[in-house]
C-alpha cells in the first residue's frame, strides 16, 4: 500500500470531486462522475491507437448499463463477464460480442443458451477446458473459447498442453461449434514492479504464441487471442508478437474505466486515468483520540484487497484501518486536526469492481451536483431458480 499511498500523493484532491449539496444523501453512497468515465474510456482508446475493436471490455466493474452505453458510444462492441445477470445486462445495452468469461456447469450452461436465443443479434462466446465443457454446448449458437492457464492456477489449460488444446479444438469443430480463441489472464502479476512484471508477462506470451503455432500447424486458424486484465494491460501493449500475427489481438482490462487506488499504482501516470468512482462516507464518532470512524464498512468499501481498505482522497492525516460490517475506523495522524462528527469525506477504493457491486445505486455527478440516480443494473446475481427467472433485465434508472 506504501507505493499506492505515495501515488495518490500526487493525486491532489480536485474540485470536480466535490459534491455541492449533500443534505439529502444518505452515506455510505456510490459517486460516479460521468466525463472522468468518458475521459479514462478515450485514453484506453488512445493507448490502443484509437481502435475500439482491439478492446474486450470486462464489465465486471462497469455494473452500470449506463456506463456499458457510454462504451457503446464511444464505439466499443466487444465485452467479456463473469456472471449470467451481467451477460444479458451486456447484450440488452448495446454490446455486439460478448464472451462470457467464466467456467459455466450446471444450470448456468442452460441460462447462457436462455440469454443467447434471446439476444439473436449478439456473438456470444463461452469457455471451455476440457471435453465435458465443450460437450455441453452441442446444438446451441454459442462460440467457444479455450481458456489457458498463465500460470494462476485459477481455470484453464496448461500452457505445455499443446496435445490436450488440439483435441479440443477438433472436438469443437466435430460438433458443429464455432472455435473462437484463446483466452488468457494473467492477473496473478499485479504485485510485481513493472519491469519485473512485464518480463513474466512477456515470458508467458512466448509460451501462448506457441500454442498458436502448434494449433496452426493442424489446420486450424486461431481468430482470437484475449489477454491482459488492468494490472498486465501496459505488458501486452509491449508485446510484439502480438502485432501482426493471423488473429485479432484484444486486451480486457475493465478496472480502468473506473480507476482505484491499486491500478493508479499499477498503471504508468504518463496513461493519465483518473478516479471516476468514490464511496461517500461520513463520520458517525470519535471513539477515542487519534481514531475517527465513518459509515463505510467492508459492505461498502470492499476489503478483498486488504487494509487499508482504501484511501481518504484529500486527507493524507487520516489512514483508514481494519473495517466491520458497517463502520471504518481511521487514524489520525498525531497532531492533525480529525475530522468532525458528521463531516463527509471521499473514499478511493483499493478495489473498485467489488465495491461497485456493494450499491444498489450509483450517484451520478456532474457539475459538482447530484444530476440523476442510477441502478447499478449488473449488481449480484439473477434468480438462482430458472423457472423463476425473468427473462428481461431492467435497464432504466
Amino acid at each position: 500500500m506504501l507505493a499506492q499511498k505515495a501515488m495518490l500523493s500526487e493525486f491532489a484532491w480536485d474540485q470536480r470531486y466535490q459534491v455541492s449539496v449533500l443534505d439529502d444523501v444518505l452515506t455510505p453512497a456510490l459517486l460516479l462522475y460521468p466525463e472522468i468515465v468518458a475521459s479514462n474510456i478515450e485514453r484506453t482508446l488512445e493507448l490502443l491507437g484509437g481502435d475500439a475493436n482491439r478492446w474486450r471490455v470486462h464489465i465486471k466493474t462497469a455494473k452500470l448499463s449506463h456506463t456499458l452505453r457510454m462504451l457503446v458510444d464511444h464505439g466499443i462492441r466487444n465485452f467479456k463477464c463473469a456472471t449470467t445477470l451481467e451477460l444479458l445486462v451486456a447484450c440488452g445495452s448495446g454490446a455486439g460480442d460478448v464472451l462470457f468469461a467464466y467456467p459455466a456447469v450446471g444450470a448456468s450452461v442452460r441460462r447462457v443458451r436462455e440469454i443467447a436465443d434471446q439476444f439473436p443479434g449478439v456473438r456470444i462466446s463461452v469457455l471451455a477446458e476440457n471435453n465435458q465443457q465443450v460437450g455441453q454446448w452441442h446444438d446451441s449458437r454459442v462460440g467457444v473459447f479455450l481458456d489457458m492457464n498463465p500460470g494462476m492456477d485459477r481455470t484453464g489449460i496448461e500452457q505445455s498442453r499443446g496435445d490436450k488444446v488440439i483435441e479440443l479444438c477438433r472436438a469443437i469443430g466435430d460438433l458443429g461449434l464455432e472455435f473462437r480463441g484463446l483466452h488468457y489472464y494473467d492477473g496473478q502479476y499485479g504485485s510485481l514492479e513493472q519491469r519485473q512484471r512485464t518480463a513474466m508477462a512477456h515470458a508467458g506470451y512466448e509460451r501462448l504464441l506457441k500454442v498458436v503455432s502448434e494449433i496452426e500447424r493442424q489446420g486450424t486458424g486461431v481468430p482470437e487471442v484475449v489477454t491482459a486484465g488492468t494490472p498486465t494491460f501496459p505488458c501486452s501493449l509491449a508485446f510484439e508478437g502480438f502485432r501482426g500475427g493471423g488473429f485479432i489481438h484484444r486486451v480486457s482490462p475493465g478496472t480502468v474505466v473506473y480507476c482505484d487506488a491499486t491500478s493508479l499504482a499499477q498503471l504508468p501516470s504518463e496513461y493519465g486515468y483518473r478516479p471516476a468512482v468514490l464511496v461517500l462516507t461520513r463520520v458517525v464518532s470519535q471513539p477515542r483520540a487519534g481514531i475517527v470512524t465513518c459509515d463505510a464498512g467492508h459492505k461498502a468499501v470492499s476489503a478483498d484487497a486488504g487494509v487499508p481498505t482504501c484511501v481518504v482522497v484529500g486527507r493524507s492525516e487520516l489512514t483508514p484501518l481494519s473495517p466491520s460490517e458497517e463502520h471504518l475506523p481511521m487514524a489520525l495522524r498525531e497532531e492533525a486536526t480529525g475530522p468532525y462528527v458528521g463531516e463527509a469525506l471521499h473514499l478511493l477504493p483499493r478495489h473498485v469492481c467489488p465495491t461497485v457491486n456493494n450499491f444498489d445505486c450509483a450517484l451520478l455527478v456532474r457539475n459538482n451536483e447530484v444530476k440523476s440516480v442510477e441502478k447499478v443494473s449488473a449488481r449480484g446475481r439473477e434468480s438462482p431458480l430458472l423457472q423463476a427467472t425473468d427473462q428481461t433485465v431492467d435497464l432504466r434508472g
